[in-house]
């Protein structure tokens, strides 16, 4: 199959679980609420078997949960589950950073720089509503570099356990962005000069804070 090929169309089950995964990550659909195969096949223009095999797989992911005469409810992770869930991911992404300082390119870590600069951009233009997303994609990309046979997709999967209103983002608070771009700037001083060590800790030390942020929020 040569590179010009279409990509195969997703299947009706993931399209459903990619919609849905997404909903409940950003907390489109917030903890606590009730999904109804139905009412979900309706609104994705879908039949209900495909629908059917999307919760099967968020119930696997642990995102939902099926208890007797209630059916789907979307899962209401409490504090203690906020805490586990960014120090998992200072773990996984400072472990990522200190790799990825042994092994990056100059081409990854110009590409890192440009995303970096657009941020930079954004934040001095007002965009802050952007800067959440690009941020996971700066961290991921981080992550994928250090660690491309397992880290990377063990760090998706975090990400996508526990969800992140988009409104609860610390991007989006005005007094946080700064000191958010400056540990990016430092990260990738570190990354640049191949200190590890200091990557680690700078990354760890960065998504701790974030989780401050959120557990006060």
């Amino acid at each position: 199959m040569s590179s010009s090929d279409p990509r195969p169309p997703l299947s009706k089950a993931d399209y459903v679980y990619n919609v849905l995964l997404e909903e409940i990550r950003t907390a489109r659909i917030p903890g606590g609420t009730a999904l109804r195969a139905g009412e979900v096949a309706k609104r994705l223009g879908v039949s209900v078997t495909p629908v059917r095999e999307a919760l099967r797989r968020l119930e696997k992911d642990r995102l939902i949960s099926y208890e007797a005469h209630h059916g789907a409810t979307v899962v209401d992770l409490g504090d203690e589950a906020l805490a586990e869930y960014y120090g998992l991911r200072s773990v996984v992404e400072g472990l990522g950073a200190r790799l990825a300082a042994e092994r990056i390119t100059a081409e990854e870590l110009a590409g890192l720089r440009e995303l970096h600069a657009a941020m930079a951009a954004d934040a001095s233009q007002g965009r802050t509503e952007r800067l959440g997303e690009q941020s996971r994609r700066f961290h991921l990309r981080i992550v994928d570099i250090g660690g491309p046979a397992f880290l990377g997709a063990h760090a998706r999967s975090v990400r996508n356990s526990f969800p992140v209103p988009a409104e609860a983002s610390l991007w989006l608070d005005e007094t946080q962005v700064k000191a958010q771009l400056d540990a990016h700037e430092s990260i990738l001083a570190a990354l640049e000069s191949g200190d590890g060590e200091g990557a680690e800790r700078i990354m760890i030390e960065h998504v701790r804070r974030a989780g401050e942020f959120r557990q006060h929020h």
